[in-house]
């Protein structure tokens, strides 16, 4: 008895790491990193801000913004906020986003 019980237990923790893999992939960018400080009534408190940029370059995107005192959890923080911020963009079959282009040349006037 105790060791079909085993197996069923080996079974449901297999099925739960296989849903996170089966997760998509996100790809993060790191857009800046910016050194900030607040005067307080004690001194000077230096903190670090990140900007990045997450998504599946299959359509969807996120932005995420963290701070903290330093670089390596305000990348983190920036990265779990994006992957709570993300939305939907169409994208054409070329792999481009799809507008309206306008454009001129001397006299004329193109309109895509």
């Amino acid at each position: 008895m105790s060791t079909e019980l085993k197996q069923v237990n080996k079974l449901k923790k297999t099925s739960r790491r296989n849903e996170n893999l089966n997760d998509t992939k996100y790809i993060e960018r790191l857009i800046k990193i910016s050194r900030v400080t607040k005067v307080t009534k004690g001194g000077k408190k230096l903190s670090f801000r990140a900007v990045v940029v997450i998504g599946d370059e299959n359509g969807q995107v996120g932005v995420g913004v963290g701070k903290a005192e330093d670089v390596v959890n305000a990348f983190k923080k920036a990265k779990t906020d994006g992957r709570k911020n993300l939305i939907r963009v169409p994208i054409t079959k070329s792999l481009s986003i799809p507008h309206g282009v306008m454009g001129d040349q001397g006299a004329c006037k193109i309109i895509m």
